[in-house]
């Protein structure tokens, strides 16, 4: 297993960005690497991060200005090869449409439930750092 999962957080508000670091901590589950964030406040900072490579996954706030999380999701799902797994947070459940649009791999709602974001962040990180096919230790 690798050391460390990196994880992007993109929002234009700074609370944002500190309530998921903060919700989600150094470990989102036990059986993954602890966390480091790489905290993005623009859409050209977002796209210079993954084009440098080495995100394991990305949070994207819905509600971001100019440029929400939902179109930089189906942004990027077009433009960055292999892109990593996205999170997006929505405002409201009855946003989750708008998430299945923008093809992001998971939704939650904002505020955060720190264990509803841990869990769901760290599902989507089993899914990147995990070798395929990698063997299920047995009981």
């Amino acid at each position: 297993m690798q050391a460390t999962a990196t994880v992007l957080v993109y929002s234009d508000d700074a609370n944002t960005r500190e309530q998921v670091r903060l919700a989600v901590g150094r470990k989102p589950a036990s059986d993954l690497p602890a966390v480091e964030y790489v905290e993005c406040a623009t859409l050209p900072a977002v796209l210079e991060q993954l084009e440098r490579g080495g995100i394991d996954v990305c949070v994207l706030d819905g509600e971001a200005n100019p440029a929400g999380g939902m179109g930089v999701c189906r942004q990027i799902k077009d433009e960055i090869f292999r892109c990593p797994p996205v999170l997006v947070l929505i405002g409201r459940p009855q946003d989750a449409w708008l998430a299945t649009w923008s093809r992001a791999d998971a939704a939650v709602t904002h505020p955060v439930d720190p264990v509803n974001l841990s869990d769901t962040l760290a599902t989507l990180l089993r899914r990147r750092i995990t070798p395929a096919g990698a063997a299920v230790a047995s009981r």
